[in-house]
């Protein structure tokens, strides 16, 4: 089993943090720092674990932003682009996850001076993302911070350029939401615009994943986003565009189906045949679907959903994704599915009658229910 993410930000980090800050400030304290951060750090979960250590380390710094500033710049890692995972870090300088309360900190002194903050987060960025510690001036001094992000664009460096999309999405997990961003998107759109051709993949996914916040709140919006780019659009492009609409294309959203190329198929015969009308609890749902009367080459995105039972006997649909495929030359296609029902974590099923649907180009075209036996 994979160890939990909290075990990285752990005593080694915090020994490694203190060698750091007393090879460049010579009035730090390692020992108090660490007596102070290591307490009560077994305890606490990931996000509490930074807070702790970046309090601490508030403690043991200058007040003065900028000889605090000073401090940190001679603090990180020498090199801009190591690409290492959070938890891989050395005494070198700070690095990954041994960077993180340090991107806080910038934050909790930083964010009434936004001036000489956001210019240290970027120099922070390029060893640790700062996503979330740039959202609070995104919040608080939105106008500038958008301006200092539009001046960033052509970064040569693309933690930095990753910075400006992945920090401004609206609704960034573990961040704070950004609810002017999920208000009004065309505050952050001519970034994502600019960056949508951007030579890195790490940057571009940033891009469809900010789209992605986007589409939560404004599909019409992200629909025509994705209708403009994808005119003479490269490979690179068209992936980007559709990981952006991930969540549309699996609601059906047909505006946005169509401007994928996923037209509704209005001739089209479906016949579903579900092959274990009773599956028991560990076994697996088969079925068989038969596609006729298409058109010959159609380009078809089938899904299906199990609507499962819920503990008040209702039921509610969980939608999967199948095959993106063509009908063949007699406008036909048939296609098997086995779908596990097993235990997972987030899921409860109970006994009774569920409904499988079949969903092409996102419309639903044959339904059948089986009966699961706990």
């Amino acid at each position: 089993m994979a160890e939990p993410f909290k075990e990285w930000m752990n005593v080694k980090l915090i020994e490694v943090m203190a060698e750091i800050f007393a090879r460049v400030y010579n009035d730090f304290d390692s020992r108090a720092f660490k007596k102070q951060a290591e307490m009560g750090l077994v305890d606490m979960e990931l996000k509490a674990r930074a807070q702790h250590i970046t309090n601490a380390l508030d403690y043991h710094l200058p007040r003065g932003f900028d000889d605090f500033s000073k401090i940190a710049l001679a603090a990180l890692h020498p090199s801009d682009d190591a690409s290492v995972k959070g938890g891989e870090f050395g005494p070198e300088g700070l690095l990954g996850f041994a960077a993180w309360p340090l991107t806080d900190l910038v934050t909790k002194r930083g964010i009434d001076m936004p001036e000489k903050a956001l210019p240290l987060l970027k120099e922070v960025t390029k060893r640790f993302t700062a996503e979330f510690a740039i959202r609070p001036f995104l919040e608080q001094h939105t106008d500038y911070t958008l301006g200092v992000l539009q001046g960033w664009l052509n970064d040569p460096n693309r933690h930095v350029r990753r910075l400006i999309s992945e920090g401004s999405r609206p609704r960034l997990p573990w961040g704070m939401r950004l609810n002017k961003f999920v208000s009004d998107p065309a505050l952050i759109l001519p970034l994502l615009e600019a960056l949508k051709d951007d030579s890195e993949e790490y940057v571009r996914r940033s891009v469809a994943n900010n789209l992605n916040d986007i589409a939560k709140d404004h599909p019409q919006k992200v629909s025509a986003v994705a209708k403009a780019w994808l005119e003479g659009a490269s490979p690179n492009r068209k992936r980007l565009v559709r990981h952006a609409c991930r969540t549309l294309i699996k609601q059906g959203h047909r505006a946005t189906l169509e401007a994928l190329g996923y037209m509704p198929v209005k001739e089209l015969s479906a016949h579903l045949t579900v092959q274990t009308p009773v599956v028991d609890y560990g076994g697996a749902l088969e079925f068989c679907v038969d596609l006729t009367g298409g058109p010959v080459g159609q380009q078809l995105m089938i899904d299906y959903a199990v609507h499962f039972v819920k503990a008040n006997g209702s039921r509610v649909p969980k939608v999967f994704k199948w095959k993106d495929i063509k009908l063949d030359n007699r406008g036909q296609l048939s296609s098997k599915k086995k779908h596990a029902i097993k235990p997972i974590t987030t899921r409860v099923y109970y006994s009774g009658e569920h409904m499988l649907e079949i969903i092409v180009n996102g419309v639903p075209v044959a339904k059948q229910t089986f009966q699961l036996r706990m």
